[in-house]
């Protein structure tokens, strides 16, 4: 089974891995169907100074799909052995089905601010049609 995380708030993809609430860490089976359901509550500071990466390692996940985050993040990330996907926002699961189309890309940029107030804006959205009745 693999195991993917990605750092959430209310729901959805939290612009940036060392801010969000927590954690929706996802079993996948080998038909690609996802087979379990867990939440790690995230830590409260900074991605890279936390310990999460290690955190993340001993549950077994193996990648984590995430909107931006620093270099330190996602140094720490890469060497616990966790492939990481920036870029990404939208509802966990929706975007969670979108990588296991094949339809997800790292972006490759990394956020290089950490002062207070500043927004790291994805560049990957899932649009998800509206339900109308």
């Amino acid at each position: 089974m693999e195991k993917i995380a990605l750092p959430a708030r209310d729901g959805r993809i939290d612009d940036h891995f060392g801010h969000c609430e927590y954690f929706g860490i996802f079993g996948i089976g080998a038909d690609g169907e996802i087979i379990s359901r867990e939440r790690l509550d995230s830590p409260q500071s900074c991605g890279c100074k936390s310990g999460v990466a290690e955190q993340l390692k001993d549950r077994g996940v193996t990648l984590l799909i995430a909107g931006n985050m620093g270099t330190g993040a996602l140094n720490r990330l890469s060497a616990c052995g966790i492939e990481v996907i920036r870029g990404c926002s939208g509802q966990l699961e929706d975007v969670l089905k979108a990588y296991l189309s094949g339809s997800l890309k790292d972006s490759g940029e990394t956020c290089s601010h950490h002062e207070d107030g500043h927004d790291c804006q994805a560049s990957y959205t899932i649009a998800v049609p509206s339900q109308q009745g």
